[in-house]
């Protein structure tokens, strides 16, 4: 298993302030941030990140929202680091994720809910690709 995960604070968590408090939970739940940038995305960066959903009807809506203000993308460090920053975000829809989540904590919908992590070891190398050099990863 991978040691590396991508993650997004994504626009809305930017906005309300709460990255800060989003990049302390990160280290305190262990993870080791080996790559960190604070970006404003244009809408066909984000549409380009986000192409494998380009058939689906939130596409149009996802892409506006990711380029609306900055974000900050990150490369995360820890053992099992997919699965466990899954479970560090907590559930997509923030009124079904679990407590001590960020999700549940810092999320407002279904749509800007704070955070965006990788699903899959493959994914999450392609996605820290898209955002980060080799020189900017630490």
């Amino acid at each position: 298993m991978s040691n590396l995960t991508f993650g997004i604070i994504k626009p809305d968590a930017v906005r309300a302030g709460n990255h800060g408090k989003i990049v302390d939970r990160i280290l305190a739940a262990g993870f080791k941030i080996r790559g960190m940038k604070l970006i404003h995305q244009s809408l066909k960066q984000a549409e380009g990140f986000y192409a494998v959903h380009s058939e689906r009807p939130f596409f149009g809506e996802l892409t506006e929202f990711m380029s609306s203000g900055p974000c900050v993308v990150l490369a995360l460090e820890k053992e099992n680091a997919v699965p466990a920053w899954r479970e560090l975000m907590g559930a997509t829809n923030p009124a079904e994720a679990a407590e001590g989540t960020l999700r549940k904590d810092f999320a407002s919908s279904i749509g800007e809910n704070a955070v965006h992590g990788s699903d899959s070891e493959e994914n999450a190398a392609i996605e820290i690709a898209y955002f980060f050099s080799k020189l900017e990863l630490v």
